[in-house]
């Protein structure tokens, strides 16, 4: 199966620039994967014209099933922490997974979340804040491939320096019996502390962010128990990041 993770930045080109969601929904058929984790996904939103971009990107690359998981509800300023899935018409704000293969069976791993204010140093020039982070979720699906089952994941952690590597640690550990094993998504973090902090292998390697002159890989594709072909790194003319995708089947 082909798989492929993309940080969409709810379709828009830069952070404050306008939604295109036909061309999302372009960017997304491009890539032709089978399974593919999103993250920064918007619903109800109005900067993104009211759309289900979770729903927009599963027609687009012919997904027979797919899941949103909301982390946030409510609209950007006025964020409340998302209790449930909400209903489909409910603004909200997270991840998702699509699949045009079959799924066995879903599951969603809450991650932990720092319960108090951190300052870092962020921006140019380089200035202090205080930050709270938002709340952080995983979506797990036991997926029927071709040549047998694999579970896929697709997560967006934190991107407070420490605490990312406390919520994959948590995650691996949730899916430590899940063999052949592939983990999507935007980590907030490199090459080195992504591998070393799952003891998952790294299964594409590439710069992702930023988008248009990519200095480090923060986007990743791990595995455990597959083996992995033809990896890539695409860059739709969407998003701050760059798509990820390889081709996996279950270790013989």
């Amino acid at each position: 199966m082909r798989l492929g993770t993309w940080n969409v930045l709810h379709g828009a080109a830069t952070a404050d620039g306008p939604v295109d969601v036909d061309g999302f929904a372009d960017a997304v058929e491009g890539l032709d994967v089978d399974v593919l984790g999103l993250q920064e996904v918007d619903r109800a939103q109005p900067r993104s014209e009211g759309a289900d971009l979770a729903e927009v990107a599963a027609k687009a690359m012919g997904a027979v099933e797919h899941r949103f998981a909301p982390t946030l509800h409510g609209v950007p300023g006025a964020w409340t922490p998302a209790p449930d899935e909400g209903s489909p018409g409910t603004p909200g704000y997270g991840i998702a997974l699509l699949s045009r293969l079959p799924v066995l069976a879903w599951r969603e791993v809450p991650l932990p979340r720092l319960p108090r204010d951190v300052p870092l140093v962020l921006g140019r020039p380089r200035r202090l804040v205080v930050v709270r982070d938002e709340p952080r979720t995983a979506l797990v699906a036991r997926v029927e491939g071709p040549h047998g089952p694999v579970t896929v994941v697709t997560t967006h952690l934190t991107f407070i320096p420490g605490w990312n590597l406390v919520q994959l640690r948590h995650l691996v550990r949730e899916l430590r019996t899940e063999d052949p094993l592939v983990l999507t998504g935007d980590l907030n973090m490199g090459v080195r502390r992504a591998g070393l902090g799952s003891g998952l292998t790294g299964l594409v390697q590439g710069r992702t962010f930023p988008a248009v002159a990519p200095r480090r890989q923060i986007d990743h594709v791990l595995g455990r128990g597959v083996v992995a072909s033809a990896p890539r790194v695409d860059h739709p003319p969407l998003s701050d990041h760059r798509a990820l995708a390889a081709t996996v089947v279950p270790a013989p």
